[in-house]
């Protein structure tokens, strides 16, 4: 079994034992040590790190396994690990941001089915490398997601449709509900931070920068830290000011333009002369959904939707356009950067988000669409031939080749299907036919109808899809 160090700079971080690849001497050896720095790899004594997820300004996080249950379940260990040469007063910060999101997970974690559990929460304390030193690390454990965030997912399959936006808004409208009744403020609202897993269930990811409110209503909060994402955070946010439940839905907002327009670079939507989202004319949508944005976007927080609960309203109230008022506001000149994440004090020290695994590309994934149809047809020709094989009777046989194409088109349709699912299906349903189930076909003809139906079902929807892009451009 490989084990990742968790030791900062550590030169050979890799470690693999091959006696843990015994279950039972997982759980019931006493600890595991780096063969290159010594660091103990079993951290509190469970948690074992398998892979680095990524590094960012606070620290890093693995993916790991907990040796303590039944089947290994996996895990996201944070380890708080601020790079750069940070003060006292602004390593104590950054350190109370990470137990802070330990403090808001334990509270908030276990109410809500679509934000993370925490496991645990734990400092490790160790001989430096420097002789005569100690080294203190924090670690956090919680909930595994098994998917992708909004952000990678853009990388993928390029520009959201409407529908697809207001499904992701509503929905984290609904958390952000929950989140602000706790009087809590995530201040960090972005692509990123939000993971659909692989049944299409929506979560929402890390509460580093939590504003807890607390002893005061949570419309007027004490000034906050300068924590923010730069390009999604609203003026107040940027320069320090009060932060509200209103700076989330700005923030949420602007991801909603992102997943709209394909914008990588979100700011380019924004005008810095007018100080103004300029957006709409690089979409088509609604005239109710623009509005509604447009109003979540204002610079005045008091101007904007005071709660989750109102956008929600707003969204299923009958559509009409808000009042102009709200179009072109007086605003301050504060100009969003470019999109990095930083934490501002005396003087600034520049905070990220952990990485994405791909850059963002804007354009429709007509490839992606086309290796769907292919599996559906290859996919669908094995399994008429298989049943016909077997039930000899191609009334019954076409019927329930129907019926369970179509629950393959449908799982696609709802992300349980794809990636290299599209390529294990076929490898395992292909040798069953040829072997198995062919009837009185030979395996040539077999993969000969196969191919064909693949062709037959990209021309298909090839030509629905020319079909629909003309329809578009003429309606």
């Amino acid at each position: 079994m490989e084990i990742y160090c968790t030791r900062p700079r550590c030169p050979r971080p890799q470690n693999y034992f091959s006696d843990l690849d015994d279950h039972g001497t997982i759980r019931t050896v006493q600890q595991k040590y780096c063969t290159a720095c010594g660091m103990p790899l079993m951290l509190d004594g469970r948690y074992l790190p398998i892979k680095l997820l990524g590094r960012g300004g606070f620290g890093a996080a693995f993916l790991a396994r907990d040796r303590r249950t039944p089947g290994m379940r996996q895990c996201v260990v944070k380890q708080f690990q601020p790079a750069g040469d940070l003060s006292p007063t602004q390593l104590q910060l950054a350190q109370d941001l990470f137990e802070r999101e330990a403090v808001v997970l334990e509270d908030i974690g276990r109410q809500h089915d679509q934000i993370p559990d925490l496991y645990a929460f734990f400092p490790v304390i160790i001989p430096s490398l420097q002789a005569g030193e100690q080294d203190q690390f924090f670690y956090l454990v919680q909930e595994y997601i098994d998917g992708q965030n909004l952000e990678e997912e853009l990388a993928q399959k390029g520009k959201y449709s409407e529908q697809e936006v207001l499904e992701i808004l509503q929905e984290i409208l609904k958390i952000l509900k929950f989140v602000h009744q706790k009087n809590i403020i995530h201040r960090d609202i972005k692509p990123s931070n939000i993971m659909r897993d692989r049944y299409g269930k929506l979560f929402l990811l890390d509460f580093g920068a939590v504003k807890l409110v607390t002893n005061t209503p949570i419309g007027a909060s004490a000034p906050s830290t300068n924590i923010y994402s730069m390009g999604f955070a609203p003026p107040e946010q940027m320069s320090g000011g009060q932060v509200f439940p209103s700076t989330d839905l700005y923030a949420l907002a602007v991801t909603i333009l992102m997943l709209l327009t394909g914008e990588t670079e979100i700011t380019q939507l924004f005008d810095a002369y007018s100080n103004q989202w300029k957006w709409r004319g690089h979409v088509s949508v609604s005239p109710h959904l623009a509005d509604i944005l447009d109003k979540m976007l204002l610079s005045a927080a008091n101007q904007r939707y005071q709660s989750a609960q109102e956008v929600l309203d707003a969204l299923k109230a009958p559509q009409k356009h808000i009042p102009s008022t709200y179009v072109n506001p007086p605003q301050p000149s504060v100009t969003p950067q470019p999109q990095s994440q930083q934490i501002q004090t005396q003087p600034p020290v520049q905070k990220q988000s952990l990485p994405a695994t791909g850059p963002v590309k804007q354009q429709f994934s007509l490839i992606k669409l086309l290796a769907r149809a292919a599996f559906s047809g290859f996919e669908g020709a094995l399994i008429t031939i298989g049943l016909f094989s077997l039930l000899r009777s191609p009334i019954i046989t076409l019927a329930a080749a129907c019926v369970i194409l179509s629950g393959l088109i449908f799982a696609q349709s709802r992300r349980w299907i794809g990636g290299s699912d599209l390529l294990i299906f076929p490898a395992i349903t292909l040798p069953i036919v040829l072997f198995l189930l062919r009837g009185g076909l030979t395996i040539q003809q077999v993969i000969i109808l196969s191919v064909a139906a693949a062709l037959m079902a990209i021309a298909v929807t090839a030509l629905f899809r020319l079909i629909y892009k003309l329809l578009s451009l003429l309606l």
